[in-house]
């Protein structure tokens, strides 16, 4: 509800769930308190989804596949205005340690070539983000799995026809 109307009041979103606003009231003091318990709820669910990357360890092109299917599940499971978030010091905190995480998987990725190192800094880390969020939602029959087969895929080979075979002129 919150991710299709992010204005939603607190009684809208009781009797969405069936429960009377004073059952919500009872477990959050406010607006406010609903909202930073769904944020935090959202990145329990992308530490996780970054830890089950294992992006440290697995190997580069493993550990992006896990990565982007595991982002895609959180994105199309907690589908929160993420901007909105920021206002929260402490979820700027963990977003800022999550950044650093993806950062250095991403020069990981460079150094051992599976990205372009010609690219300009920052360039992957501000273009995946989108690429996960556009699969999330613009790719709903596809499963987190098959979805992010495409992100990885458009990622590495790009949105451009592969280039023809070159002709071999034949010996006159």
């Amino acid at each position: 509800m919150l991710a299709d109307d992010p204005s939603a009041t607190i009684a809208a979103i009781a009797a969405a769930a069936g429960v009377d606003r004073r059952t919500v009231y009872r477990r959050f003091a406010s607006r406010e308190e609903l909202m930073a318990a769904v944020y935090g709820a959202r990145y329990d669910a992308v530490e996780e989804a970054v830890a089950a990357a294992r992006l440290r360890e697995a190997p580069v092109a493993v550990a992006l596949h896990r990565y982007a299917e595991g982002i895609i599940a959180v994105n199309r499971k907690w589908p929160v205005e993420t901007s909105r978030m920021l206002r929260e010091e402490a979820i700027r905190e963990r977003r800022r340690r999550l950044i650093e995480e993806v950062d250095l998987f991403l020069r990981r990725a460079t150094d051992e070539g599976l990205l372009r190192s010609d690219l300009p800094p920052g360039w992957v880390a501000t273009v995946l983000p989108s690429l996960l969020e556009h699969a999330a939602e613009r790719l709903p029959g596809l499963s987190p799995a098959q979805a992010a087969d495409v992100v990885v895929d458009t990622l590495l080979r790009g949105a451009g026809a592969a280039p023809p075979s070159p002709v071999r002129a034949s010996p006159a």
